[in-house]
């Protein structure tokens, strides 16, 4: 209780106020990293903020995931056209509180997360696993196609022949791409 005597759930109600939104481009993002991470069996625990790359699998794949939709939180004139980051980055170091001097994708696989909802007020559900779309690529073939570009959208993504599966499939999905 605090000082006037009204029950306070600190920490719900402040998720529920800052978090809730799952269709900004910030929490659009980290709703997809729980979605992959839930599909690869490694959500446990609490998000690492600082790692240089989103998800480890058991099989011991680090994997970046990048997510996009067609509709934002804001008020649209028309829907976005999707376009996911993909720049090298320099990596962290926690032990030497240091980032690499080397600029680089730090992953062995991206996942690319479209929350593929085209009506604005008819049905969107983020939490709705038909509503999304999973696009996979080993890091070596990106690099190789693409070794200093900062950005992909979604329509050069796919005349890259990456793979595209649904949620149901994505673990095999990254295990194959890494496998390859």
């Amino acid at each position: 209780m605090d000082n006037s005597g009204r029950k306070v759930s600190i920490v719900r109600d402040y998720w529920a106020w800052a978090y809730s939104s799952l269709i900004g481009n910030t929490e659009r993002g980290r709703f997809a990293e729980y979605l992959v991470a839930t599909a690869l069996g490694v959500n446990h625990g609490v998000r690492s903020e600082w790692d240089k790359y989103d998800l480890k699998t058991d099989s011991d794949i680090s994997v970046e995931v990048k997510a996009s939709g067609y509709i934002q939180s804001w008020k649209q004139r028309e829907l976005s056209k999707p376009v996911f980051s993909i720049k090298p980055t320099r990596a962290w170091d926690s032990e030497t509180h240091k980032y690499n001097v080397e600029a680089k994708r730090q992953a062995d696989v991206y996942v690319f997360c479209l929350h593929n909802y085209e009506h604005k007020d008819v049905g969107l559900n983020p939490l709705d696993m038909n509503q999304w779309e999973f696009y996979v690529i080993a890091t070596k073939k990106l690099n190789e196609i693409m070794p200093t570009q900062k950005t992909v959208s979604l329509s050069k993504l796919k005349r890259l022949n990456v793979i595209q599966c649904n949620y149901d499939n994505l673990k095999q999905t990254i295990e194959n791409a890494v496998n390859k």
